[in-house]
């Protein structure tokens, strides 16, 4: 670790930045109070002298000329760089479940380039070191399903989702910002559609979105009839997309009696939940 006082020496990398949750005004705010009454205490993550970890704390360390501590790590390529931050975000407990499918993606689509440009090919080499058998090979898809207890469809739905957040960001910082926050309501199938979608028909859902106009589309097993959508209140009709969507995450496991994949479908359940809870 090192004192590093030279802030011009740390260089801003904005996919690195683009990776990372951006703060709301208040929560930026309250972060900024706390560094300046006790100072940037922890140390910000370099790769060389790209900055990987810690871009709200170096903004608001150039803004009031605050030192810091930065450690430094060694990657092997960009990509691997991405797969750390991805860990390292969702090791954390405040995503919200479109986050959760965002980072799941990214991981999916940066881990088939890392294999790609490794192997040649999609696919991992484990070797059986307790027998003469030929080495086997998993897809990456079967990895990272494993890896986060969901089934192979899911990371592949999610890799999709992702590059749709992805297309709305170059967009919309602030549409991007408002659907990983939840504010703005789109299923992840509305999502999974806009990933193919050309940029016209993006802008298009976009302005919707802007002007109140978008409707986020809905389950005909919960909600069939405009009429009962109107006599609703809008938590109850928030309270029934979500336990449809909760549904489907269960449906869509490969071992629905998991308890481990049932726990952590129910876990994105209950984050959705309390998103509901703290907007009534």
């Amino acid at each position: 670790m090192q004192i590093n006082v030279d802030h011009d020496s740390v260089i801003i990398d904005e996919e690195f930045q683009k990776l990372l949750p951006p703060l709301t005004e208040n929560v930026f705010a309250d972060l900024e109070k706390s560094l300046l009454q006790f100072g940037v205490r922890d140390p910000l993550v370099l790769w060389d002298d790209i900055l990987v970890d810690g871009y709200n704390r170096y903004a608001i360390s150039q803004k009031h000329g605050l030192p810091f501590n930065t450690v430094s790590m060694e990657f092997s390529s960009r990509d691997n760089v991405i797969v750390w931050i991805i860990k390292n975000q969702m090791e954390r407990r405040n995503l919200t479940p479109t986050e959760v499918r965002r980072y799941r993606g990214i991981h999916y689509n940066t881990l088939k380039r890392i294999v790609r440009n490794e192997t040649g090919k999609n696919q991992y080499s484990e070797v059986n070191r307790q027998s003469d058998e030929k080495p086997k090979t998993q897809s990456t898809v079967s990895i990272l399903s494993k890896q986060y207890n969901v089934s192979p469809k899911t990371i592949e739905r999610d890799a999709k989702i992702a590059n749709a957040i992805a297309a709305i960001g170059e967009i919309s910082p602030e549409a991007k910002l408002d659907i990983l926050s939840g504010k703005t309501r789109i299923t992840n199938k509305q999502l999974q559609e806009l990933s193919s979608a050309s940029t016209e028909d993006i802008k298009d859902v976009l302005s919707q979105i802007e002007d109140g106009t978008f409707v986020s589309r809905q389950s005909s097993a919960s909600i069939n009839e405009s009429t009962q959508t109107a006599e609703m209140p809008q938590w109850e009709i928030e309270f029934t997309k979500m336990t449809e969507e909760f549904r489907q995450m269960i449906k869509s496991q490969s071992k629905p009696n998991d308890t481990t994949v049932v726990k952590s479908a129910l876990r994105q359940y209950i984050e959705m939940l309390e998103n509901l809870y703290n907007g009534i």
